[in-house]
């Protein structure tokens, strides 16, 4: 049997009652992640990182279409003056220029994909350290994240997750 994170959490509800656990005393909270990973001191490093490692590529990239539209503008400009040999040179040099300036596009949209989950990933891992770290420090019996439709502001801990992420960062 395969349970939906609603189902579990219906269930653990359900058995925190039946075992006697009143209300009052069950702690639950809220983190909305979203917010917490747009927040991050660590999320504004990761694109800084990403932003100076891709940044040379990027430029190069810039380079190879503007070279690209250059040769294209002089072979509309001087069709009619050029001899065929040289009009033929000119268009596979084009050619040629545009699928290695789609190869290391792709290239450069798969390195920055990967290295951007990466960035990612160490970042969902200290969000999820702080918010377990959070959940002991405060007794918490229960800290939902995805699938809330709604949240009351006295259990939502979004504020206090994101403190303890900054204090991990330091």
């Amino acid at each position: 049997m395969v349970l939906t994170m609603k189902n579990r959490i219906s269930l653990f509800l359900m058995l925190m009652i039946c075992a006697g656990v009143s209300h009052a005393e069950l702690k639950i909270g809220f983190v909305n992640v979203a917010k917490v990973l747009e927040k991050a001191p660590q999320a504004a490093k990761a694109k800084t990182r990403l932003e100076t490692e891709f940044s040379p590529r990027d430029k190069a990239l810039v380079s190879q279409q503007k070279e690209i539209k250059s040769l294209e503008e002089k072979l509309g400009r001087d069709t009619a003056v050029m001899g065929e040999e040289e009009r033929h040179r000119i268009e596979k040099d084009i050619l040629d220029k545009k699928r290695d300036a789609a190869r290391a596009q792709q290239e450069f949209s798969e390195d920055f994909n990967m290295r951007r989950n990466e960035e990612l990933g160490n970042l969902q891992k200290r969000i999820v350290e702080a918010v377990r770290a959070l959940a002991k420090e405060e007794s918490f019996d229960l800290l939902l994240t995805d699938g809330v439709i709604y949240a009351n502001d006295q259990i939502d801990v979004t504020s206090r997750v994101q403190q303890k992420l900054e204090t991990l960062s330091q």
